[in-house]
């Protein structure tokens, strides 16, 4: 899994292509009456509009950490909690780590922002007697919310470990501050 993830960090574009395939299966098979060729093209319309937000804030932290290269390796310590004990490789993560910080000081707004947003779609699918909508967004909704407060909660808690480790100055590579 490590390589497989190593390599979607390296290659933004298979991501894209990935979450367009299961996006469009997911659009077929909540609205079974439009076409495939308009869920696809609906679905990869969205992914643009959202890659160019990502590819924009993956390319500052490009830029601060000098390359794709140096960013993919630099996120494989902060999953595994090594601490790198080369000096310019800690001022390159301790840069990435409060860039990160700084721009996840408002998950649980947010989070609280989609919970409501989906469990409104939710809601107003089955109020519209849609059930086939309302049963498919709903367990969307549990799975996308379960998924997005554990993988958030996972990465600020590995986020704060490696801040707290890199402040200290004393922990090095292997120093066991790794997060599940």
């Amino acid at each position: 899994m490590e390589r497989f993830t190593t390599f979607l960090g390296k290659h933004v574009w298979l991501q894209v292509t990935l979450s367009t395939v299961i996006a469009s299966a997911l659009v077929v098979l909540l609205f079974p009456e439009s076409s495939v060729l308009s869920a696809v093209i609906r679905t990869a319309l969205i992914s643009v509009m959202v890659v160019v937000v990502v590819l924009a804030a993956r390319r500052e932290e490009k830029r601060a950490v000098g390359g794709t290269e140096n960013l993919v390796a630099l996120e494989r310590k902060v999953r595994k909690g090594d601490v790198p004990a080369d000096p310019a490789e800690r001022d390159a993560m301790r840069g990435l780590v409060d860039r990160r910080l700084y721009r996840s000081r408002h998950r649980v707004a947010a989070l609280v922002l989609v919970t409501v947003v989906l469990g409104s779609i939710t809601a107003l699918s089955a109020l519209a007697g849609e059930e086939r909508q309302a049963i498919g967004f709903s367990l969307f909704a549990v799975a996308f919310t379960g998924w997005s407060i554990v993988n958030s909660s996972r990465q600020h808690r590995r986020l704060t470990t490696m801040d707290a480790a890199l402040r200290s100055g004393g922990a090095t590579e292997g120093s066991g501050c790794s997060q599940a």
